[in-house]
């Protein structure tokens, strides 16, 4: 296997900023489960969005499972819709069509450089992430210029390559600041156990649908 290339980071929040009635900002996801905030939260189906999944096994992993579906049993009750997308909240943020859009920070800090009214918060519990990875298929016919390009993608000069799509890289040093990516979100990463993640996917999502479809959005 090749070294990652980078690290995805999602599941934050996109604040579309304070109205002179409307809720205050949240600080943390437990904060979104106030009453002021129902019908105000919009986030990604896990079902059909990498960025919801990556969601609710953040949560189950940092509340522990019992208190994580207790956890999102409070947030359904405030959800306004779970989206197909992982990037549309932040879109629906930007658009005031919602108060709070949970989305990936990138795409949040990305739509405020933009000019959106919106403000990209890192919950003080932490937040969860992926890993874009590279690996060379065992068997290929072609194993040097696999490697040629597994050696590549976790170059300086490749990294500098993913900084445009990402934050935060695997080779620390080389990324460069993102405009309007909140500050601390590397310290925020939490210990990510995606190989738990992995392994019990289908029936998180088999529980999740079965618990909170109903607010989902039709499928076009």
């Amino acid at each position: 296997m090749g070294g990652h290339g980078c690290l995805g980071i999602g599941h934050l929040l996109q604040h579309r900023g304070r109205r002179e009635a409307g809720p205050d900002p949240p600080t943390s996801w437990k904060d979104l489960t106030k009453p002021e905030y129902a019908g105000h939260v919009v986030m990604p189906n896990p079902a059909s969005s990498g960025t919801g999944f990556l969601n609710v096994s953040a949560w189950l992993q940092m509340f522990g499972e019992e208190a994580g579906w207790d956890y999102m049993d409070g947030l359904h009750a405030n959800i306004a819709t779970y989206t197909h997308s992982g990037s549309k909240p932040c879109k629906m943020a930007a658009a005031g069509e919602t108060v709070v859009g949970l989305s990936f920070a990138f795409r949040g800090a990305q739509t405020k450089t933009s000019g959106a009214p919106i403000e990209v918060i890192t919950p003080s519990e932490g937040i969860g992430w992926d890993i874009e990875a590279s690996g060379i298929v065992a068997g290929t016919p072609n194993l040097e210029a696999a490697q040629t390009l597994i050696d590549w993608s976790i170059s300086p000069a490749a990294m500098k390559e993913y900084n445009e799509g990402y934050a935060i890289l695997a080779v620390p040093g080389v990324a460069q600041p993102v405009p309007n990516y909140p500050e601390g979100s590397e310290a925020a990463l939490i210990d990510n156990d995606l190989e738990w993640a992995a392994n019990n996917r289908a029936a998180l999502l088999a529980e999740w649908s079965k618990r909170y479809e109903s607010k989902s959005e039709p499928k076009s």
